[in-house]
């Protein structure tokens, strides 16, 4: 099992990872689980009305995230998948969760997960990692923390550069 950080505020800490991320067509073993875009979307409404558990929904790179739109209520995570680290379009994603569709639950990175992208993954509105290299919660803590002046707005609403010699 993959090892789990979470970003608290400005502390990055191990977690503990209840989720079972579930095969296309494998039978829902009960507890939490995280499922395909597409399977979501088939069967929405069996996995809101399942007893018990939470559900989550894991989102590759050419999933469009829009297709959450009014659809985030119940919703605990939504993964988003980095097959390899150059395919950076589960940032945009994770942007939109958080500003434009307003989804306050856990962003998770998996796949090529890499520690150098820590802080901009965190700008973008992650809050929780599976880093590919086994790298401790005090290093991803260290890499968001790296740059202290931002140049543009982004999901953190970490102020601009530009903002903090204005005086605001």
């Amino acid at each position: 099992m993959p090892r789990l950080i979470r970003l608290e505020g400005e502390r990055c800490a191990d977690a503990q990872d209840d989720f079972v991320t579930l095969e296309e067509e494998a039978p829902d073993p009960g507890g939490d689980i995280v499922v395909s875009l597409a399977r979501f979307l088939a069967e929405e409404q069996a996995l809101r009305d399942r007893p018990g558990g939470r559900v989550g929904v894991r989102l590759e790179p050419a999933d469009e995230v829009e297709a959450l739109e009014g659809r985030l209520s119940g919703l605990t995570l939504v993964a988003l998948a980095f097959p390899r680290f150059r395919d950076g379009r589960p940032f945009t994603s994770a942007h939109l969760l958080r500003t434009r569709l307003g989804f306050g639950g856990e962003i998770r990175a998996v796949g090529d997960v890499l520690r150098d992208q820590a802080g901009f993954m965190a700008r973008c509105g992650f809050n929780a990692f599976e880093p590919a290299d086994g790298s401790s919660a005090e290093e991803w803590a260290a890499a968001i923390a790296r740059h202290t002046h931002v140049y543009q707005r982004a999901a953190d609403q970490r102020s601009p550069a530009f903002v903090e010699r204005q005086g605001g």
